[in-house]
């Protein structure tokens, strides 16, 4: 059994936001190695997250964000299970990254269960219709199509799109602040506003 050090626990919470016995308990399972510590508690976070995505979130905030020369301005709904986590920074700070990720990215549904059916449709006609899959043999077209749509909500769905220039989404983002925080969190809406759009 390796010896953790406290340097280690401490530098490990800060790379992960995960509580001090959590990490000394990651690092002893991992023998020392900071990088399989980091990989067992987003697997342990993830388990976690799993486990309160059926609880009720009601609490949270809503919140704006006016883009520097007020040219983009965002309202976002973001719920958790009680008002004692939605007054944390860690929370607060979450639900301002949302917004500025709105703002910045223009994301149309919060997941994909918010697509309209109508719209869903429209857009699977439209990529069934598109020459390169016509070109394609017809018994793979409809993973051609299933691949497109994922590439499509990555785009217009705001848990799917990547959270800025980060491998992880803005999904795996809110599964962690769920394992770090310890309260089911989701986006519930939001609306974009653009200076002299629609007119």
């Amino acid at each position: 059994m390796a010896d953790i050090s406290a340097a280690l626990v401490k530098e490990l919470r800060e790379r992960t936001g995960a509580g001090f016995m959590d990490c000394k308990k990651a690092l002893t399972d991992a023998g020392g190695d900071l990088d399989k510590a980091i990989a067992l508690l987003r697997e342990r976070g993830l388990a976690a997250a799993a486990k309160k995505s059926g609880r009720d979130a009601r609490e949270g905030l809503v919140s704006s964000y006016i883009h520097t020369g007020g040219r983009v301005g965002v309202l976002i709904e973001v719920n958790c299970e009680t008002d004692f986590v939605a007054r944390t920074d860690e929370f607060q700070k979450l639900v301002r990254d949302l917004a500025v990720q709105v703002a910045g990215l223009a994301p149309l549904y919060v997941d994909e269960a918010s697509v309209p059916p109508d719209a869903l449709e429209a857009k699977k006609a439209e990529l069934v219709k598109d020459e390169s899959v016509q070109k394609k043999p017809e018994n793979i077209r409809a993973q051609i199509v299933e691949g497109q749509l994922k590439k499509w909500y990555s785009q217009v769905c705001l848990v799917d799109q990547p959270f800025r220039d980060e491998e992880r989404t803005v999904g795996e983002l809110i599964t962690e602040k769920i394992a770090t925080i310890g309260e089911h969190i989701r986006v519930r809406r939001f609306v974009r506003y653009a200076l002299g759009e629609e007119l």
